[in-house]
């Protein structure tokens, strides 16, 4: 084994060391922690200095994503005026290993004067910053894994993972569920597949390869040629559909007829159609008319309205311009 890979196994460990020790840590602190984020009626505002700053930058992200309006301040500029970004309204999540951080400790008789909550996670519970905080926890580990046991290693994976660990909790809390992630994540993949809706992507008036009962087979053909999805619609009057009729219906039509003379000019849908079509409704999502065609099998949907009325056609390539297959 190289050099490399021995000290990665080692700094792997101690990492996951430190977060297996936060597990004993999760007592009535945490359940105070929530509550007192959750109890606010703005923002949690997140701050912390140099690694602490990344990582509070990570939480606070995390936080905004699944529920819990949060942003990070940098210490450094709030005290040259990003303080008044912080209101009464707010909650402060102050990170700090040392809990002695000088920019940290510089903003806390304001944060104290303004009555704002404020939870504190530090390696320290006996720091400044520990006990100038409503609530406290601990973010302690057995050591760094840098060798020089210097650098934050083990400290910022422990203080990571506990933000973690509150955004979760909060969002169980909240009832946060996978609609309201999407609504937070609309360029996302997962946004696509739950904001999206067979009306938002199904092709329309023109496009929709339509037929009745009474067109030959000579003209469906010319149909399903120019609108491209392998199969036509056949509805009556009312544009109720019908049935379908398929490129495969086509194939099978002609396999038949092998051998003779094949006049399609003389040939109507109606004879040949199939009149038990699978429909999806415009108001359904795009995902869940992916799964239908999986599931029947098919490559191409009939949408209707509420009434039951044609008002679009969709398949798989559609589905797949849209990022939802």
């Amino acid at each position: 084994m190289s050099i490399y890979q021995t000290q990665a196994k080692k700094t792997l460990q101690i990492e996951a060391a430190a977060i297996t020790d936060l597990i004993e840590r999760i007592d009535d602190d945490f359940d105070a922690a929530c509550e007192l984020l959750l109890g606010v009626s703005s923002r949690v505002v997140v701050i912390g200095m140099g690694k602490s700053g990344h990582i509070g930058s990570k939480i606070a992200a995390t936080l905004a994503s699944t529920g819990t309006p949060a942003f990070f301040v940098h210490p450094a500029e709030a005290s040259h005026g990003d303080l008044g970004m912080i209101t009464p309204q707010d909650a402060v999540l102050a990170l700090s290993y040392s809990g002695e951080t000088d920019e940290v400790l510089a903003i806390l008789p304001i944060i104290k004067r303004q009555s704002v909550p404020l939870v504190a996670m530090t390696g320290n519970p006996q720091s400044t910053l520990a006990k100038q905080a409503d609530v406290h926890l601990d973010i302690s580990v057995a050591k760094e894994a840098c060798p020089l046991n210097l650098a934050p290693t083990a400290s910022s994976t422990a203080t990571l993972a506990l933000g973690d660990a509150l955004a979760v909790a909060m969002l169980q809390a909240k009832g946060f569920n996978a609609e309201d992630f999407a609504r937070s994540h609309p360029g996302g993949k997962l946004g696509k597949k739950l904001l999206t809706f067979t009306c938002d992507i199904m092709r329309t008036s023109d496009e929709i390869p339509m037929a009745s009962p009474e067109t030959t087979l000579l003209d469906t053909v010319m149909v399903m040629s120019q609108g491209g999805m392998g199969f036509v619609i056949i509805v009556d009057l009312a544009h109720q559909v019908m049935g379908v009729f398929t490129d495969g219906d086509l194939r099978r039509v002609l396999n038949k007829q092998r051998g003779g003379a094949i006049d399609l000019s003389a040939m109507c849908l109606a004879d040949y159609m199939q009149n038990a079509a699978t429909v999806i409704e415009e108001t359904t999502l795009a995902a869940e008319a992916l799964q239908l065609m999986e599931v029947r099998r098919i490559s191409a949907l009939p949408v209707v309205d509420a009434n039951q009325r044609l008002v679009g056609a969709m398949n798989m390539h559609d589905l797949l311009r849209a990022g939802i297959a």
